[in-house]
């Protein structure tokens, strides 16, 4: 095997180290903005000496209200740290999905994840209760979410849908149904609660609070290490199992593997906001077209515009109708179809 000349494997990393240091400060940029607007407006530099106070107290002069303080620090930061979480998780879980499925419409939503995800949930809102504290609607929508997987793969073994095409279709089938379900659950539950459902069903931050984004923020760091530990491993998969199988990889184990990780990632990230579509499918896409297939540069650059792009359209959600919040499941979806789209024509020609 002819090895690629030094100055190029540095080109590439040099190239990789560049994109993601923009992405960086993108992001950066883009949570400094997300604190910053909304139905109540804070200039930036008031914005930034808060948190600088917050975390070395006195180093700014005070020149703000406590009730500006409350609005940076207790609810817009924890929102906006919130959606990075959560699309920087989606979008990893949908590049290392459409690697071990070897389909480019793979994706948590699509495999029926989020929504094993959100009728883990539902059942905890509406019918069992928090039992187990805060812990008790991760759990379940973990739990959710990880039924709905061992669902599609028993689905896929009894109809003989062993191919990476029919497993995203034994996944849309299971989505539906189980959907199916979690509309029971609602049908069933408390008339007074259905509508803060419904809305979270639509996808939302809103809910966001310090005290609870250990949670998604440990299991981004905790899976998100091991899925890019693994992007050898995933690019192999992208080639075809003989393929990986001749390498000595156990092509079923780790494609269950990564299902589960996919499911705890969902699980846990629906939990807190909601079913979020399209970031999953969409952004992968796009950061092939910047860094390529390789999934030691897909994945990191994956996460961080999958975080860039949600909280965008947080900022969307909260201005676009405000004081008002929209749902954010719907600019996800409408930002994500159009774009979608376009990378279909863009592929065509």
């Amino acid at each position: 095997m002819t090895q690629r000349p030094a100055h190029t494997r540095l080109t590439t990393s040099h190239g990789l180290w560049v994109t993601g240091g923009a992405c960086v400060v993108a992001l950066f940029g883009s949570l400094s903005i997300a604190v910053s607007v909304g139905a109540i407006a804070v200039p930036l530099e008031t914005v930034w000496g808060i948190l600088i106070n917050k975390i070395a107290p006195d180093t700014v002069v005070q020149h703000w209200t406590a009730g500006r303080e409350a609005i940076v620090w207790d609810i817009r930061l924890p929102r906006a740290i919130l959606a990075c979480l959560v699309g920087a998780g989606l979008a990893m879980v949908g590049a290392s999905l459409q690697a071990v499925t070897r389909n480019p419409l793979a994706d948590p939503h699509l495999l029926g994840i989020s929504a094993g995800g959100a009728f883990g949930a539902i059942l905890a809102l509406l019918h069992t209760g928090l039992f187990l504290g805060l812990l008790t609607v991760p759990l379940l929508a973990f739990l959710g979410s990880l039924g709905a997987t061992l669902i599609v793969l028993a689905v896929s073994q009894f109809a003989s849908a062993t191919s990476a095409d029919r497993l995203v279709l034994a996944g849309v089938a299971v989505s539906f149904i189980v959907m199916s379900a979690a509309n029971v659950l609602i049908f069933l539950g408390d008339p007074r609660a259905t509508h803060t459902v419904v809305f979270w069903m639509l996808g939302g931050l809103g809910l966001a609070q310090w005290g609870q984004l250990i949670y998604p923020a440990a299991v981004l760091l905790g899976c998100g290490a091991y899925l890019w530990l693994k992007a050898g491993t995933l690019n192999a998969m992208t080639v075809g199992d003989e393929t990986a199988t001749t390498l000595g990889i156990p092509v079923d184990r780790f494609r269950l593997t990564i299902f589960v990780i996919g499911a705890l990632i969902t699980g846990v990230m629906v939990a807190f906001s909601g079913i979020i579509g399209f970031v999953g499918l969409m952004v992968p896409h796009i950061v092939r077209l910047l860094v390529g297939g390789d999934y030691r540069r897909l994945l990191p650059i994956s996460g961080l515009c999958g975080a860039i792009f949600l909280v965008w359209a947080d900022i969307v959600a909260r201005t676009v109708v405000a004081p008002e919040d929209m749902p954010i499941g719907i600019v996800t979806g409408l930002i994500g179809g159009v774009a979608f789209v376009w990378l279909l024509r863009k592929r065509m020609n």
